[in-house]
Parts: structure tokens; sequence; C-alpha cells
């Protein structure tokens, strides 16, 4: 902004002045309330980052370990015998509270349930030897028999459920 020079100050007057010096201190109160509004945005988005890792990854090794003990418990709770069936069910239940509590999704999908390659892998395929005419994709690949859970944090998944897909035949 151009500053008035004394001569036209006279000339125009002292409210000249004063009406420039508030023009030039709005001018400086922008500059500062777009840099306050910089930093602000900057302060928010690494908020929003710190949260989204913490949410992604933080408890990472943790949920793995955590699955770890969950799958050994629910082997032990199927292979023990009555009387110790019951205990490791009870821990198998406990981890997996624990695993939810720190936002982790255990991927146990039922026989019938349409076979997701995000989530789950094939470790074997089985015809299921009657022939049906089903022209839908997804009713053709579908859950036969659950093998191992798998672990899903946030939208990762982390270890893929492991699963035997039935397939059925077309003519």
């Amino acid at each position: 902004m151009d500053r008035v020079s004394p001569d036209a100050e006279s000339d125009a007057g002292p409210e000249s002045a004063t009406i420039a010096q508030v023009a030039e201190t709005v001018e400086d109160l922008a500059r500062v309330i777009a840099r306050q509004a910089q930093t602000l945005d900057r302060l928010v988005e690494s908020d929003r980052s710190r949260e989204r890792l913490a949410a992604a990854g933080a408890d990472l090794p943790l949920l793995v370990d955590l699955f770890a003990l969950y799958t050994d418990a629910t082997l032990c709770a199927e292979s023990a015998d009555d009387a110790d069936r019951a205990a490791f069910a009870a821990i198998a239940a406990g981890l997996d509270r624990v695993i939810s509590g720190r936002r982790g999704v255990l991927v146990v999908p039922s026989p019938g349930a349409t076979f997701d390659a995000r989530t789950m892998e094939a470790v074997d395929v089985v015809d299921t030897g009657d022939v049906a005419d089903t022209g839908d994709v997804a009713e053709d690949r579908t859950v036969a028999r659950l093998v191992r859970p798998g672990l899903q944090v946030g939208d990762r998944s982390v270890r893929a459920a492991a699963v035997i897909v039935r397939r059925h035949r077309h003519r």
C-alpha cells in the first residue's frame, strides 16, 4: 500500500492518514489470522494422522500375539477332554474380548458365507458334486468349512481366515 506523503496528509487532512493506518492494521491482522488458520489446519491434520496411526497399527504386534494365543486356546478347547474344554473356551472368549477392545476383529466366516478374498484364504476347494445352475458368481464360491480364524485391524487384513471353499459346477 502506498504511503501518504506529509504534504498530501496536510492537504487531505488527518482523516486520510487515520484511514490509511486503519487499512494497514486491517491488512496486518488479516495476515496474522491467515497464518493462524494455516497453523490450526496443520495441527488438526497432525492430530488426525496420529489417530489414524494409533487405530491402524500401534497395537498391531500385541494384537498378532493375542490372536496367536486365541488360536491356540481355541484349538485346545476343541481337542481337550470335557473337564478342560470349558477352561480353554473361557480363555479364548477372554482373548476375543481383549482383541475386540483393541480394535481388532476376528474373521470367523460361517459355512455358506460368501468367500471374500480380502479377508479369507482358500486352502482347499471342494466341488459339491451336484450340478447347480446358479448363474450368480457370488453363489458359486461359498465357505464350506472354517479351518483357522483370521484377524482384521481397521481395514487391513492381518491374518487371513483359512477356509475350504465350496464350488458349484455349471452346465
